[in-house]
């Protein structure tokens, strides 16, 4: 499905055209960002926070697979936040269900930065899955 809920409203964001860093905190990994590979994965919209911190080792719970339909991926955007796809009314109705909201909150799987800034991301506490099973 990857990032699309039949459900809501689609959601067009501006994909970047220039590199650019996300760091992810606490665990401070910083990640370069190449338009010409988006998206990298198949969970969130194209190009999304989501997909980016996947694609790069990140681990960054997404129950409902990055379609908008959960707040298990919820973040908290701490620089940069002005070059990030607008929240849809529906991504807010999510985020209203996630502990420790704030004003800079998104859902990872629908924040799609425009490349004009770098990010600084942080994972609420209460959102690191510190349980990794193995691969099969």
């Amino acid at each position: 499905m990857g990032g699309s809920n039949p459900f809501i409203e689609r959601v067009e964001a501006k994909l970047p055209t220039r590199a650019y860093t996300v760091t992810f905190l606490p665990e401070d990994v910083k990640v370069e960002v190449d338009p010409a590979k988006l998206p990298y994965g198949r969970d969130g919209l194209p190009g999304s926070l989501l997909d980016i911190a996947l694609s790069h080792g990140v681990d960054l719970d997404h129950a409902c697979g990055g379609v908008c339909a959960c707040s298990t991926c919820h973040v908290i955007v701490r620089k940069g936040l002005e070059s990030c796809s607008e929240a849809t009314e529906d991504e807010e109705d999510q985020l209203d269900q996630a502990p420790g909201l704030e004003l800079q909150s998104r859902l990872a799987c629908q924040c799609v930065p425009d490349g004009t800034q770098d990010l600084v991301v942080e994972l609420p506490g209460w959102n690191r899955n510190l349980v990794h099973e193995e691969h099969h």
